[in-house]
């Protein structure tokens, strides 16, 4: 039994500590112990790239707030910071802790199967957070947790179709699209779910070209400015999130052609809210990063408790339209 000072300690502090690791330095968020002796919870949590964009920033601090505040847990905080091998070496040094469980949004829903098999094979339960890995390697996920990509891809397709119907268009509109980064799932679900859903809901509008924004802005703007020079006629722009769309459509006001494009994304950062208050931009799909990080850990929290859980975990993600965005708060991120 751990004496009454050292749980009144634990208790006190819930302190935010710097630990280095074989695989990267990571974030570890102390919890205070269970009150019948037993220590906190300790859930491992890889990342995929944290830097490269707000959504993940806020999703990152959200995850740690929530850890914060429920003494029970302890998470040991890693982010690959993109790369595949690095996540992969998070995933094993994980094992060796022997975490309770461990959360990870992959950097590629395929090469990292064989990691999430080693943690299930060790009786780890993992939760596939945000973007979930290829169909090959469910059997060893205990829940995915995160939105519907397919989902929104088809639903950010009708918002573009329905707009083009307003506009009178819908029988000669010319969309591209700018996709995510090539082999994560979240790319290839959105832009499944874009490219089956608008030939069902708007059979003559043409689809021309689709090119990767690597979730980046700077690249979708360049990609945009590519798509300008090559062709005349463009009437929608779908990007895989806002963060691309803005650069898109930073590209478009920028050659003084923006008047006249559709632009549609998903998850909608605020760069994409004030875009659509100044008209400049049309629609999105509502996505919160908190609820995404909250549900992670929650996940986490029920498996380890013995809870059975859905194997996909969803959170919706309604339209929002420069019609309906009053009825949403503005994203934080």
């Amino acid at each position: 039994m751990k004496s009454d000072k050292f749980l009144e300690e634990l208790t006190m502090t819930l302190r935010t500590t710097l630990a280095a690791t074989a695989a990267a330095s990571a974030l570890t968020v102390a919890g205070a112990a269970y009150a019948d002796g037993h220590g906190p919870m300790r859930i491992g949590i890889t990342q995929n790239n944290v830097g490269v964009d707000s959504y993940q920033t806020t999703y990152e601090k959200a995850f740690i707030a929530a850890a914060e505040a429920n003494e029970n847990v302890e998470v040991v905080v890693l982010d690959a910071g993109g790369d595949v091998a690095r996540q992969i070496a998070q995933m094993e040094d994980l094992i060796q802790q022997e975490v309770d469980a461990i959360i990870i949004w992959p950097t590629n829903g395929e090469a990292v199967i064989p990691a999430v098999r080693k943690a299930h094979s060790a009786g780890i339960p993992v939760v596939v957070t945000n973007s979930n890995i290829a169909e090959a390697g469910f059997e060893f996920v205990a829940t995915f947790s995160g939105p519907d990509n397919i989902t929104q891809g088809s639903r950010s397709a009708e918002i573009m179709c329905d707009r083009f119907k307003a506009l009178g268009i819908e029988n000669e509109a010319r969309v591209v699209q700018i996709s995510g980064q090539p082999g994560y799932t979240t790319a290839i679900e959105r832009q499944q779910g874009f490219d089956d859903r608008l030939p069902e809901v708007c059979p003559n509008v043409t689809l021309v070209e689709t090119q990767p924004g690597d979730w980046n802005r700077e690249k979708s703007q360049q990609v945009m400015e590519a798509f300008l020079v090559k062709y005349d006629d463009i009437d929608g722009v779908y990007a895989g999130d806002d963060n691309m769309g803005v650069g898109a459509l930073n590209a478009a006001l920028a050659a003084d052609r923006a008047e006249g494009i559709t632009f549609v994304g998903a998850t909608n950062f605020a760069v994409g809210y004030e875009a659509m208050e100044r008209g400049e931009y049309w629609g999105s799909i509502y996505q919160s990063p908190v609820d995404d990080a909250e549900a992670a850990l929650q996940s986490a929290i029920d498996l380890i408790n013995g809870e059975e859980l859905p194997f996909l975990n969803y959170f919706d993600t309604p339209k929002i339209t420069q019609d309906n965005m009053t009825e949403f708060t503005k994203p934080v991120f």
